[in-house]
């Protein structure tokens, strides 16, 4: 089991639930439009978001949006260790930093102290596409090792200066690279590992991606926060993280929508209709599992252990509970009547 830090008021780590991260594309310094973007996150799901920190103006808005948001707030900070100090005097909640990057010895142990002294969690991030020179000559190109290797390499940087509250990413855009270099990672250290496939690309390839990848890695319990990473509104970030988590079997919240693949028995408009119900039950956050069947072989038989579902015939349809057909409707009757039937659950 990895170690246990606090992003916040989030546990991280420790056995405690894998949580969600997302990342605001908004101007940090636009506080009305960043934390406009934080609550939108917030209210889907986000656990836990970030801002990027590329300026002063951006630092010292940090506070301005704290105070105006539940969420912890992550930093995510290059090159100047300047802004991560901003931060820290202005409530952030964990640093996102590469120590290697920002400069002398002086600078890393000087972020390492004032965040220690106020108890601010770092995530030392490291990614295929920025991996040290020498590290690629060593090993040939980026590989499992030399990611693996860059990230304990700054663990070491910040251990030299007594901080050791510390989360660990080693992204790139080549999913089984990146699988490979968790993977070493969590037989090597018990730090917490933050889960991603950086640079995924829209959601039409992003979310495959992640899902091999971060899921992938769930499944083998490895993992304590993940942020998938896509091309679009934030907000689809969430929507693709908590499918991911219902998938990999670690949130039993919302629903659970199961539907068939239609084949030449069917006799009603079903993929229309199985879209329709997922848009429709895309807030619900009721711990349910929603059938949406083709014919009688697949439901209500095979479907028997929905709580609620749907099952088509010719033009017409089924709504059942738990295998029990309880109505029998037109198809253009069917979601309204099973939404209605939800609402009771």
């Amino acid at each position: 089991m990895t170690k246990r830090l606090m992003v916040g008021s989030v546990p991280v780590g420790g056995g405690a639930p894998v949580s969600i991260q997302s990342m605001c594309n908004t101007k940090t310094d636009d506080v009305a439009a960043t934390v406009a973007q934080i609550h939108a996150l917030e209210a889907v799901g986000c656990d836990i978001v970030r801002v990027a920190i590329p300026n002063t103006a951006a630092a010292e808005a940090v506070d301005k949006i704290k105070e105006q948001i539940r969420i912890p707030l992550i930093a995510d900070i290059h090159f100047n260790h300047r802004y991560a100090l901003i931060c820290a005097e202005r409530g952030i909640d964990a640093i996102r930093i590469n120590p290697g990057n920002i400069g002398a010895d002086e600078n890393v142990k000087a972020v390492a102290e004032a965040c220690r002294a106020r108890k601010i969690p770092i995530r030392i991030g490291v990614n295929g596409g920025s991996l040290e020179k020498e590290l690629r000559e060593k090993y040939g190109g980026v590989t499992a090792e030399a990611l693996a290797e860059s990230a304990l390499g700054h663990v070491k940087l910040l251990n030299r200066y007594d901080f050791d509250d510390i989360c660990i990413s080693v992204k790139c855009s080549d999913v089984p690279l990146t699988m490979a270099a968790y993977r070493l990672l969590h037989e090597t250290t018990d730090y917490p590992l933050h889960l991603g496939v950086t640079e995924a690309g829209t959601p039409s390839m992003g979310v495959i991606k992640s899902a091999i990848g971060i899921g992938g890695l769930l499944c083998l319990g490895i993992g304590d926060t993940l942020r998938v990473t896509l091309t679009a509104d934030p907000v689809e970030e969430i929507y693709a993280a908590k499918k991911i988590l219902k998938a990999a079997g670690l949130r039993r919240d919302g629903v659970n929508l199961i539907a068939c693949p239609t084949c030449g028995r069917t006799r009603i408009d079903l993929i229309p209709m199985a879209e329709e119900v997922e848009r429709r039950l895309r807030d619900v956050d009721k711990p349910i599992t929603v059938a949406v069947m083709g014919c009688e072989v697949n439901g209500p038989g095979e479907a028997a252990a929905a709580d609620i579902g749907i099952a088509g015939g010719n033009g017409i349809g089924l709504i059942f509970r738990k295998g029990e057909i309880i109505k029998k409707l037109p198809q253009e009757q069917l979601i309204d009547a099973l939404m209605e039937e939800i609402e009771k659950l």
